[in-house]
């Protein structure tokens, strides 16, 4: 028989009552004009996860080339980086690429923060889906015990 988790705290929330709760008050803050406009917060986040990855901008940029199967140059990641070139900014069909390459999920987590979603690499989000079904199951068998002991009492 295993042993059932007890929590630390009857406060502590599961992780979708947080991503609940997120989404709760997501959808009732206001937005101002001007709100989504993370251009610059794109461009501060991609310079990061650059200089945080081994690699250098040309690596990146061959190794983005060779996933894309099309050519990224040095120059063409330095424009999308550039304060100065404010036309320039990566498409969002290059983010996974450029998020694999440089092992940094931020550009991808940061769009989806500004759209009201949660990102989460795949084996998380599996682990938080088997989570889920491991909570139904234990809401399942407490509901399963009551019924069968509602039943013993009505028997007796």
């Amino acid at each position: 028989m295993s042993k059932r988790k007890k929590r630390i705290d009857k406060r502590q929330m599961s992780l979708f009552d947080v991503l609940k709760q997120c989404a709760d008050n997501g959808a009732n803050k206001e937005i101002s004009e001007g709100d989504l406009d993370i251009a610059n917060r794109l461009r501060l986040v991609l310079i990061r996860a650059i200089k945080e990855s081994p690699l250098s901008r040309h690596q990146i940029a061959g190794e983005m080339s060779h996933l894309l199967g099309h050519e990224v140059s040095k120059t063409t990641i330095d424009s999308w980086t550039a304060e100065s070139k404010e036309r320039h900014r990566i498409p969002a069909e290059y983010l996974p690429a450029f998020c694999r390459v440089t092992g940094d999920r931020e550009p991808i987590r940061l769009l989806a923060e500004h759209g009201d979603m949660f990102a989460m690499p795949g084996p998380e989000a599996l682990r938080a889906e088997i989570q889920k079904f491991t909570e139904q199951e234990s809401k399942a068998r407490a509901e399963k015990r009551k019924r069968l002991r509602f039943l013993e009492e009505m028997e007796r």
